[in-house]
């Protein structure tokens, strides 16, 4: 999945997305804190491929972008609104196709806007960046080629200073960045910057009121964060080969950027630091049990604004749930199945 897909939504409640072969399931909790309800499918009955892009927007609403087959050998982008998490979501809709029709050309990414306007980007057959926005109201805008170049696996996007949208992307060699100059304008690729970044290692975060940061990992396993306008600057050694969770959380009174990613060892690796200052430096401690091969984590806050970690493995189904304790520092209540 691409993004994170444990959300809290506008009624407090946790929501998890699940994907199987053909569809997109949801679990939530019966209220805020409690017990979970079985897995749903959202969208409708139509079938969609495996791989589901999550967007959240300051509304709490959840948007779901993936690919649906259409006829033999093409695919289109798809798109879903989840209201609440104990509601049922929209029906899937068409987005369509950057390239017009055709097969899957990539991951897909959703950010939403501060007006509640999902924007869909996915890679071109071209090897850019294809990008279509929802209207104000009602219906979807063109689809737009953004340019860029020789662009390597799922790119990730993410509302950031003043609610515009931003998106990146990691190219041969290269990572590049495009934004909005203010919402709902045009996107312009803005920057790129020389690195060995991993494809499908990318996560966007608003790591402030002022800055999105892009982690990723590099072809050494070095972690690395990076704010346009300046250098890649080095976190830590990567605790696994996936992409990180990434979360902008309290700890202690400090504003913090907490990661977590599943490691190599088979549990989940938690790292935190003061927000925006890698400089001082982080390190992974490891939690839970062992997991599958395929587990991925994700991270939100609760109602109550607790740091809330979920692992999810597709070939087994299994959800597991942690939260922070009422202590200092960042100590866990024991991993719980729901």
């Amino acid at each position: 999945m691409n993004g994170e897909w444990l959300i809290r939504g506008r009624d407090g409640r946790l929501s998890v997305y699940l994907v199987t072969q053909d569809a997109v399931l949801c679990r939530a909790e019966q209220v805020p804190g409690g017990t979970w309800d079985a897995p749903r499918r959202t969208g409708g009955d139509q079938r969609v491929h495996p791989g589901l892009a999550v967007g959240q927007g300051a509304d709490s609403y959840a948007h779901l972008v993936a690919w649906r087959p259409t006829v033999p050998g093409e695919s289109g982008l798809v798109h879903s609104t989840h209201f609440r998490p104990l509601l049922a979501a929209l029906d899937w809709e068409p987005v369509g196709h950057p390239n017009g029709k055709g097969d899957r050309t990539g991951r897909p990414a959703v950010a939403v806007d501060p007006q509640g306007r999902a924007h869909v980007f996915v890679r071109n057959a071209a090897g850019g960046l294809g990008m279509r926005a929802q209207k104000q109201k009602g219906g979807w805008g063109p689809w737009r080629d953004l340019k860029g170049a020789d662009l390597q696996g799922a790119p990730v996007a993410v509302a950031g200073r003043g609610g515009r949208i931003e998106a990146y992307a990691a190219g041969a060699g290269t990572v590049q960045h495009w934004r909005q100059e203010a919402p709902g304008t045009e996107f312009q690729l803005v920057d790129a910057v020389e690195a060995a970044a991993r494809p499908d290692t990318l996560r966007a975060l608003a790591t402030s009121d002022e800055s999105t940061t892009l982690f990723f990992t590099d072809t050494s396993g070095t972690l690395c964060a990076w704010r346009p306008g300046a250098d890649p600057v080095p976190v830590l050694s990567a605790a696994g080969a996936g992409p990180v969770a990434a979360l902008r959380c309290e700890l202690d009174g400090h504003d913090c950027t907490l990661l977590a990613q599943c490691s190599s060892s088979g549990r989940v690796a938690f790292a935190a630091y003061p927000a925006e200052q890698e400089s001082a430096g982080a390190w992974w401690t490891e939690s839970g049990p062992r997991l599958p091969a395929d587990a991925e984590v994700s991270l939100a806050l609760d109602a109550d604004d607790r740091v809330v970690a979920a692992v999810l493995s597709p070939s087994t189904g299994s959800l597991l749930l942690t939260r922070r304790k009422d202590e200092p520092g960042l100590a866990l209540t024991a991993w719980e199945t729901v």
